[in-house]
């Protein structure tokens, strides 16, 4: 499992346990191990670009996830033969978003930024909220995934 962290980050983001976090999670979710995800952490500026251009939204987000295969909760995308590396797709994170929520919530950002990762991934891998019902689902997943490292979803 390659997972490729880019951008923005505090000096106290462990990446390499983050990576760790998000290749067992999507390891979990039976992800090939010969996959590949990249995560970009950006600032609002950045992230509210990428939401105008690809969502039609206006202003920052937290998190956008750009899936390249299709997939559903359950039926992760399979590469297209046996020795190609599977491209998952890319995640773009803003750290503003992060750093405000956790204040918000009065989380850690380490905390939130997890969160904000593994709902990420989830979109990569089919789930959404857009009903209360995948919502549910979605949050249960994460808050799984979340405690398999000692954290909790807010």
């Amino acid at each position: 499992m390659t997972v490729d962290i880019s951008g923005l980050h505090p000096a106290t983001v462990d990446i390499t346990a983050l990576q760790e976090f998000v290749a067992a999670t999507l390891d979990r979710e039976g992800v090939t191990p010969n996959a590949e995800l990249a995560i970009s952490f950006v600032d609002n500026d950045e992230i509210a670009i990428l939401n105008e251009e690809h969502l039609g939204k206006s202003g920052p987000t937290d998190v956008l996830s750009f899936p390249i295969e299709d997939a559903t909760p359950g039926s992760p995308p399979r590469p297209p033969d046996a020795g190609a590396p599977l491209a998952l797709g890319d995640i773009f994170i803003s750290t503003d978003v992060v750093g405000v929520h956790a204040a918000e919530y009065d989380v850690s950002f380490d905390d939130e930024l997890h969160l904000m990762v593994c709902h990420g991934v989830l979109h990569i891998l089919g789930w959404d909220h857009e009903d209360d019902e995948d919502a549910e689902r979605m949050e249960a997943r994460e808050a799984h995934h979340l405690a398999t490292i000692g954290r909790e979803r807010r």
